[in-house]
């Protein structure tokens, strides 16, 4: 069993439900709030890159994730509890989660001790991760969010780390080491997706 910052959300979702309620009634769609949250998210991710030299600026990045992640959980609630859910819906929800991931990631290739190899592993390996969750349903499998360091997890990494950043000013030469660990934590995040995707697809293959 992986631990994993996702299996908070349901109490997070119910924190949420009267606001999604009130949007719904105010014709809110669910489609509208995926596409605000991407384009917010690389808007944010070129500040942040343009203004790599400016510290402070990465002070945004732990308020944004957290807002973030209360508009994935709204535009999963819309979709789901008010009749919204699409084909549409659900391109833009797997591919702006890796546009998003990938533009607020991408500024801390600027940031020492880091660079582009470390960064853009765990880029990759991000899309990666995520690719193999939504995979599940091709199979007949649910879609996996199977940790470690899933979505919610690594936008707890990166946000602690432009808090550490604008705070400090910099970051100490030995945390060269944290992106390495992300990058394997989320190998091991891909082979529990595949692994669980492959178990459940059998289970319901063999269902009576």
């Amino acid at each position: 069993m992986t631990i994993s910052i996702y299996e908070l959300k349901p109490r997070f979702q119910a924190v949420l439900r009267p606001l999604v309620r009130r949007l719904a009634a105010h014709g809110v769609s669910a489609n509208a709030v995926t596409l605000a949250a991407m384009l917010i998210s690389i808007a944010l991710g070129a500040l942040l890159f343009i203004g790599a030299g400016q510290p402070g600026l990465f002070l945004l990045l732990p308020a944004w994730m957290f807002v973030r992640m209360a508009f994935n959980a709204i535009d999963g609630m819309l979709a789901r509890e008010f009749g919204q859910q699409s084909p549409l819906g659900a391109y833009l929800n797997e591919l702006s989660d890796v546009v998003s991931d990938a533009a607020l990631y991408l500024p801390f290739v600027l940031v020492a001790p880091f660079g582009w190899g470390g960064v853009g592993a765990v880029i990759f390996l991000a899309a990666v991760s995520e690719m193999a969750g939504a995979l599940g349903p091709m199979v007949g499998a649910p879609r996996r969010y199977d940790g470690p360091m899933g979505k919610s997890d690594r936008a707890f990494v990166f946000g602690t780390l432009g808090l550490w950043l604008g705070l400090a000013g910099s970051l100490p030469g030995w945390s060269w080491w944290i992106m390495p660990a992300v990058s394997l934590a989320i190998l091991a995040n891909i082979v529990n997706r595949v692994r669980a995707g492959v178990r459940d697809a059998g289970v319901v293959h063999n269902a009576p």
